[in-house]
């Protein structure tokens, strides 16, 4: 019978402290490692907090800029809309005066202004207002007055004339005519009012005159 016998001599007791060595050398590469893996995710954690610091307060500046630019949309829009009223209360001090001539001169004998004619009813869910109301025995004359004249505007002052008597039925017997006035009409504007029948009132220098020509001849409700 064959006996193996081993070829590899016996690790020797320097072998063995070489090897305790090494593997100590290693652990100790490893728990570096270890430790400055540790270092690295503690620090992207840092960034990670310091980067959603960060964000949030984008975040909040954004909403401030934000509220910021909608208080000043507000004021804007608030100054837009107050100057727009004072240049068609401009406008309307330069027509009422001028009125009564214009219109007499067109063979409409009025005699009688009023500002901002209103009237409501509930049960006919109507209601408007007129800016200029002129008027005699026979005829009105109901006048829209705007700073920027436009088509939206004359198509409103439609809508007016047609409930004009539903809402005053006390001048349900007289020729009601309608008038358009702007400190600003566009020529497209004021030929579209001129075909709807409507006089068509525009400044001249200091005053104001009808644009229509001696052909026109308005539409009567």
């Amino acid at each position: 019978m064959n006996t193996l016998i081993p070829t590899d001599p016996a690790p020797t007791l320097e072998d063995i402290w070489r090897l305790f060595r090494e593997t100590a050398e290693q652990m100790k590469e490893t728990d570096r490692q270890m430790k400055e893996t540790d270092r690295i995710i503690k620090e992207n954690a840092e960034q990670m907090k310091e980067t959603d610091r960060k964000f949030q307060e984008t975040d909040r500046k954004i909403q401030e800029n934000a509220a910021q630019l909608k208080q000043t949309e507000r004021l804007l829009r608030q100054q837009v809309g107050d100057l727009t009223r004072r240049l068609g209360e401009f406008v309307e001090e330069m027509v009422k005066p001028a009125a009564v001539r214009l219109f007499r001169e067109r063979g409409i004998d009025v005699h009688r202004i009023v500002r901002h004619l209103e009237a409501t009813d509930e049960q006919l869910k109507l209601s408007m207002e007129i800016d200029l109301f002129v008027t005699n025995q026979e005829a009105c004359v109901l006048i829209e007055v705007k700073s920027n004249l436009s088509i939206d505007d004359v198509n409103e002052h439609l809508e007016r004339m047609e409930k004009f008597k539903l809402l005053f039925p006390e001048y349900a017997n007289k020729k009601t005519f309608g008038a358009v006035a702007g400190m600003v009409i566009s020529e497209n504007v004021a030929k579209y009012a001129y075909r709807k029948g409507f006089f068509v009132i525009g400044q001249a220098d200091d005053s104001v005159r009808i644009l229509n020509d001696q052909k026109f001849q308005p539409t009567a409700w």
